[in-house]
């Protein structure tokens, strides 16, 4: 399969380096130093799952020069999809199909904007990883799995629907997890629901999974963010699972203890990172459909010193 990875940080390196080691053509899209040590010296992987070097890789800063493919990965932070949309265009063909990765709600629909409903897929990535230096991923945990499908209300061209299974049997073929949810709407809040709570608070608090969970006080504090993403959602149109929230806390208290989530690191290291499109994201669609969100509020006004020190 001919493949575009567009952005090759954590979650495009770990999809990129797996697809490309499994004989499809993948090109990376990317810029600056990474592309510089892409062109190189390649993309190295380690990972829990087995260590991948590539010492040669296709890399470009120009989607034009790549031409149509088959299957377009949206990799880069969420905060930085709108921007990049528009210059994907001369990577669609007939039967593209592109497919975003962020965490957050909202990237679907600013790619729809720029490119058209036809190529657009819902799409989300469950994976702990990454970006150790330019060309170097690290993955620490979780299998890496891609859930994809139609967007609700918006159907793919026959085409690019028809493509999905082919995607499925490509991901799987690369040693990487597969599913195709029947509502990918819920599919993707339910993502936000476990990645997003606890993250706000792991960063607020300046601790990993493990202390977080753990203190009492901290502990209800994530379970109250928890209430207010299954509100905004409800508000939205999400139906959530009667188990939603449970299933969740299963997994939190399965996660590695010293880890913290993308987001959470990135703000403690004054890195930028996906604030807006997360937890910036819960306020503002809160208010917009007059849902209270009181502990996102006061947690979004906390970390706004480090946003503003990453910008």
């Amino acid at each position: 399969m001919r493949i575009a990875v567009v952005g090759a940080g954590a979650v495009g390196g770990v999809f990129g380096a797996r697809l490309a080691a499994a004989g499809h053509d993948v090109t990376f899209i990317a810029r600056g130093a990474t592309l510089a040590v892409l062109r190189a010296r390649g993309l190295q992987l380690d990972s829990v799952h087995g260590d991948v070097q590539l010492p040669m890789v296709q890399a470009t800063d120009d989607p034009a020069s790549v031409g149509p493919v088959e299957l377009v990965l949206v990799g880069v932070k969420a905060t930085q999809v709108a921007a990049i949309a528009p210059t994907l265009a001369p990577l669609l063909g007939p039967a593209t199909a592109v497919i975003p990765l962020q965490n957050g709600v909202e990237a679907s629909v600013q790619l729809a904007a720029a490119l058209g409903n036809d190529h657009i897929l819902e799409g989300l990535c469950r994976v702990i990883a990454e970006q150790a230096a330019p060309g170097h991923v690290r993955h620490m945990a979780v299998t890496p799995l891609l859930e994809f499908g139609p967007r609700a209300g918006h159907p793919p061209a026959p085409a690019v629907a028809a493509a999905i299974p082919a995607i499925a049997e490509a991901v799987r073929g690369a040693g990487l997890q597969a599913l195709i949810p029947a509502d990918m709407a819920v599919a993707l809040w339910e993502k936000f629901l476990f990645i997003e709570p606890i993250g706000v608070v792991c960063a607020a608090t300046g601790e990993s999974f493990g202390p977080v969970r753990t203190v009492p006080e901290t502990r209800e504090l994530v379970d109250r963010a928890l209430d207010e993403v299954i509100a905004v959602g409800q508000a939205v149109g999400v139906t959530w699972p009667a188990d939603a929230k449970r299933t969740v806390w299963q997994r939190y208290d399965g996660l590695p203890p010293d880890e913290r989530t993308s987001m959470a690191r990135d703000l403690l290291a004054r890195r930028p990172s996906e604030f807006e499109a997360q937890t910036a994201a819960v306020g503002r669609l809160g208010r917009s459909f007059g849902v209270p969100t009181p502990v996102h509020d006061v947690l979004a006004a906390l970390l706004q010193p480090r946003v503003i020190a990453a910008i």
